[in-house]
């Protein structure tokens, strides 16, 4: 596939994750969005359509119940794979194992995400860790948010040669935003009933060196998680040092509570008031000024949106996939360039 050529994809599935890759794909200019599938039948496909985007039914009888709800479906997701280059797959938790055969059979090359399992894919990818093993390949999964967030931080400091270990507490938001008034928590919090948490060992998928251990519980708030990390670094090292290897990762962003970033909801109030699509924070917010160096101890925290950290990832697997980008620097470039990503600094 030559530079010239845009790449045609398709998404499977327009909620959370899917309506939030279908407007990164839009403003890519090596991509073309073919078409989005779904089988809902009330306001998110309504919204694909109010933005220009081809809407197509999952089956048939989908295509039906949504043309008689009144929407202009173009097909079904038989007809948007036979126009598409490559699929990605946002279909709810656990769906994307059984269209994975539809798509093989195919021949079409296809992302899914976190949710499903590593085995399926056989890959899982961080475009600043792996991106150069996801080059032509069939098919990738990118891993969760908070996995991800984890291999971002991880690796700025492994490539520095300053990780040892690493040992995490993750406070997670209770359901997507979205979602709060049909389930959740309240007035408790809920502990992940393993340690560890499924966390860490899904980070050793994308980079098996890791020595990382995470636990988690989940607290009744749904904007965006919290992590605490705990590293035990290979050396003494000052706080400077540390800062520039997070620094060196184009998608960690560094904030100060002294700027007003005294909890999650004035960090997503900013990126409302950047114009953020969703109020996205593609990054993971790291405090600056909570980051304590103690020797060859280093303790600090960050902030991850659940709903839009993946987005820059799977953006960058789609490159990798069709290899209409084969350097991965390249790639995360122009993606943060499209987003937006690394304007945080004030």
């Amino acid at each position: 596939m030559s530079l010239q050529t845009p790449i045609r994809v398709a998404i499977n599935g327009y909620g959370v994750i899917g309506k939030r890759v279908a407007d990164a794909v839009a403003v890519q200019q090596d991509m073309i969005l073919a078409g989005v599938a779904d089988v809902a039948e009330d306001w998110r496909p309504r919204a694909a359509l109010r933005k220009g985007y081809p809407l197509f039914g999952a089956t048939q009888e989908h295509v039906a119940s949504m043309r008689a709800a009144g929407m202009d479906v173009a097909g079904t997701l038989d007809n948007l794979l036979e126009i598409s280059d490559i699929v990605i797959d946002c279909t709810p938790k656990h769906l994307a194992s059984k269209n994975m055969e539809t798509y093989r059979q195919r021949g079409l090359k296809y992302i899914v995400q976190g949710g499903e399992p590593h085995e399926g894919t056989s890959h899982s990818f961080v475009a600043e860790s792996n991106y150069d093993s996801a080059v032509g390949r069939d098919c990738t999964r990118i891993v969760s948010c908070n996995t991800t967030s984890i291999i971002r931080t991880l690796t700025a400091l492994k490539r520095h040669g300053l990780l040892l270990r690493a040992r995490g507490t993750l406070l997670r938001r209770a359901t997507d935003p979205w979602e709060s008034h049909m389930g959740g928590i309240m007035n408790t919090v809920v502990p992940e009933p393993e340690i560890p948490s499924h966390q860490g060992p899904d980070a050793q998928t994308v980079d098996p060196d890791l020595d990382v251990v995470t636990m988690a519980v989940k607290i009744p708030q749904t904007l965006a998680h919290i992590h605490y990390w705990s590293v035990q670094m290979t050396r003494e090292a000052s706080k400077d040092e540390v800062l520039d290897a997070f620094r060196s990762s184009s998608r960690i962003s560094l904030i100060r509570t002294g700027d007003g970033f005294t909890a999650i909801n004035s960090i997503k109030e900013f990126m409302a008031d950047l114009g953020r699509p969703h109020d996205s924070l593609y990054e993971v917010a790291l405090w600056e000024d909570m980051l304590k160096v103690q020797g060859s101890e280093l303790f600090y925290a960050y902030m991850v949106d659940n709903q839009a950290i993946v987005i820059p990832e799977t953006i960058d697997a789609i490159r990798a996939l069709t290899r209409v980008e084969p350097d991965a620097g390249k790639s995360i470039k122009a993606t943060n360039d499209s987003l937006g990503i690394g304007s945080l600094d004030l």
